[in-house]
């Protein structure tokens, strides 16, 4: 079982950068693959980024690759979000997801979720 606690949202204007961090409870952190996804008014949840069990293998969504860096401090339980150059479209709730599966994009291939937290970014 692990629990996820999301934090570092925030209102910010285009250009700026934020950093989300998820805080994961259990001593099986290092097992899992660590997803971010985000869900905007309306619209469904989509995959963000992901990075494997020790931080060798990540993959970004295309709307955020260059923009956006995930990482992880397994000591800490910890993965984070690092996001630059924020646009308006980046607007949206953003979870944290736990997984054993190596590298996953979709949804339904996490197994554990943080409740999310609330990213806004004005023009």
């Amino acid at each position: 079982q692990v629990q996820l606690v999301e934090s570092g949202g925030g209102l910010v204007q285009a250009g700026g950068s934020l950093r989300l961090s998820c805080a994961a409870s259990g001593r099986t952190f290092s097992t899992y693959t660590m997803g971010w996804f985000r869900q905007a008014p309306g619209k469904e949840r989509e995959f963000v980024a992901a990075i494997t069990w020790g931080g060798g293998g990540t993959s970004y969504a295309d709307s955020v690759k260059g923009r956006f860096t995930i990482s992880r401090d397994n000591a800490k339980n910890t993965v984070y979000l690092q996001m630059n150059t924020l646009k308006p479209e980046d607007t949206a709730v953003y979870y944290c997801a736990a997984t054993r599966n190596y590298l996953r994009t979709k949804m339904v291939d996490y197994d554990y979720w943080g409740q999310g937290t609330q990213v806004t970014v004005s023009s």
